[in-house]
């Protein structure tokens, strides 16, 4: 059931993404990357709570940080340590399903773990109202 929360609302926000421009991917790319990458060090850590905390409100809203905890240790922890990760694309966006319209990023990831060679992360951030990127989706396949 908790794979089941966590999957919907992941991939209820990274379903689909509408493209942005150029000129606005730089306006904010760098800042939306260097938000997501923070986060993921939690992950990576096992701090899930943590991750919860730093999470987008959307993101709070779709999932309890019980609901998280249980899902990443039930998905994430049997992969096993981070060996290593890439950015594979970086995708601007102005709407994403589910979401309410805004300004997002989503990135994937070419990323290895310990018991996972071949893994691909997909994190969405949005910018909030208070000018800060936090992620709003995570998903691992």
């Amino acid at each position: 059931m908790i794979r089941s929360i966590v999957g919907v609302a992941m991939a209820a926000t990274l379903a689909t993404v509408a493209f942005a421009s150029a000129a606005r991917q730089e306006d904010g790319s760098d800042a939306a990357r260097g938000a997501v990458e923070s986060w993921l060090t939690a992950v990576d850590a096992g701090r899930y709570p943590e991750s919860w905390e730093q999470a987008g409100a959307q993101f709070r809203a779709a999932v309890t940080a019980d609901d998280w905890r249980m899902a990443l240790e039930a998905t994430r922890s049997p992969l096993g340590a981070l060996v290593s990760r890439e950015v594979d694309s970086t995708t601007a966006a102005s709407t994403l399903p589910g979401a309410p319209d805004g300004e997002y990023f989503v990135f994937q990831f070419r990323t290895s773990f310990e018991r996972k060679e071949s893994a691909q992360e997909t994190v969405a951030a949005v910018r909030e109202p208070d000018d800060a990127w936090r992620v709003v989706g995570y998903f691992i396949r």
